[in-house]
């Protein structure tokens, strides 16, 4: 069954502080206060243009820290989503905050408004990092929240960043390791971009900080992918939304200043996750191959031929290698059947260049 989020932007309410690399205004799209009012009109205007009325549809809270705004607002806005859910209308609630603003009271309230998940924004595992972010929380608060909130039945979603002040590969490397330990259900995996208005935008333009560039950013989170995916931890977003604030730099509108940020950010990684497993399985025979075939279910294809068909171009250029690309819907996401289907073999005559191996190397 398909699924729905209707997403109403709560800006930069509760939050307590301000993160080095935070302007919620610019992250959401969302400029002005949401309102009860607000938030009626948003979601109704979502569902009268959701075709599939049979589907699952899930209100999120999202921006800001949800919990942390006043306990009057927040009874407000849960109370009209509520009302969505007791009219069959929607199926669930999805709140986004600070782990430092989660108690038992606190999920009392949200239990008793049927929000059925909560996101928690932790970034990183590292205290120094935290506090080199201005985050307001350390990692015991993380520990602390992700452990109530699965205890009190919620689903428990992590959101984590790539390249933040002081951080490196290894740092997210442990940060992946110590939230899979909380067993959370979904984690969202975000790139830092440097953003107007930002504090870390100051840092920029003084040579402070430097942005990862595109192809450091897929590199580390193509690990973390991998990670979470071996955990069977749902991998629900990698890399911002583009919008028209979160877009190229170049753009006029965009208020994103540096860093790495591409609309397809997502595929880029799981584009270059495909041509790894290609590359890793032709180094494993001891033959120059010339063509490979390559069996996916169709939800996959895309991303095995890369963006702007990167994967074929790249594996003809730099190995001279053919790849075909075959669909079946039997092979489950992410799985494939790979077959080496031509190799060179120079030790043959002229006219017997290139022979079809089909069916006896198999990988």
């Amino acid at each position: 069954m398909k699924e729905y989020i209707i997403p109403v932007f709560v800006p930069h309410l509760g939050c307590p502080n301000d993160c080095i690399f935070c302007n919620q205004k610019s992250i959401s799209g969302q400029k002005q206060k949401m309102t009860k009012e607000e938030a009626k009109k948003t979601i109704e205007n979502f569902l009268n243009n959701i075709k599939d009325k049979d589907s699952k549809k899930e209100i999120a809270f999202f921006g800001g820290s949800f919990t942390a705004i006043e306990e009057s607002e927040q009874e407000e806005l849960l109370q009209t989503a509520n009302e969505y859910i007791q009219s069959g209308q929607v199926d669930s609630i999805r709140i986004s905050t600070r782990p430092d603003y989660i108690n038992k009271e606190i999920l009392k309230r949200l239990k008793k408004y049927n929000v059925k998940t909560i996101e928690l924004g932790v970034q990183s595992a590292n205290d120094y990092i935290l506090g080199r972010s201005n985050r307001g929380h350390t990692f015991k608060d993380v520990q602390k929240a992700s452990k109530l909130i699965r205890w009190y039945g919620f689903n428990l979603g992590h959101q984590m960043m790539v390249g933040l002040p002081e951080s490196n590969s290894i740092d997210e490397i442990n940060t992946a390791k110590a939230l899979i330990k909380l067993k959370p259900k979904m984690v969202r995996i975000y790139p830092v971009l440097v953003v107007k208005g930002t504090k870390l935008e100051k840092e920029y333009k003084e040579g402070i900080y430097e942005p990862l560039t595109l192809v450091q950013a897929i590199e580390t989170c193509k690990q973390l992918v991998r990670m979470f995916s071996d955990k069977k931890i749902e991998i629900i977003r990698v890399g911002l939304q583009n919008t028209d604030e979160i877009s190229n730099p170049k753009n006029k509108q965009s208020e994103v200043v540096a860093g790495p940020f591409h609309p397809a950010f997502r595929q880029l990684v799981e584009s270059s996750m495909w041509y790894d497993a290609v590359v890793s399985k032709i180094k494993k025979l001891n033959v120059k191959v010339q063509e490979v075939e390559i069996t996916v279910n169709p939800i996959d294809v895309n991303n095995v031929i890369g963006h702007k068909r990167e994967n074929i171009t790249k594996l003809k250029d730099t190995y001279e290698v053919d790849l075909i690309i075959k669909q079946d819907e039997k092979i489950k996401q992410g799985k494939s059947k790979i077959e080496i289907t031509k190799i060179y073999t120079d030790f043959l005559d002229e006219n017997e260049k290139e022979v079809k191996i089909k069916d006896k190397q198999k990988i």
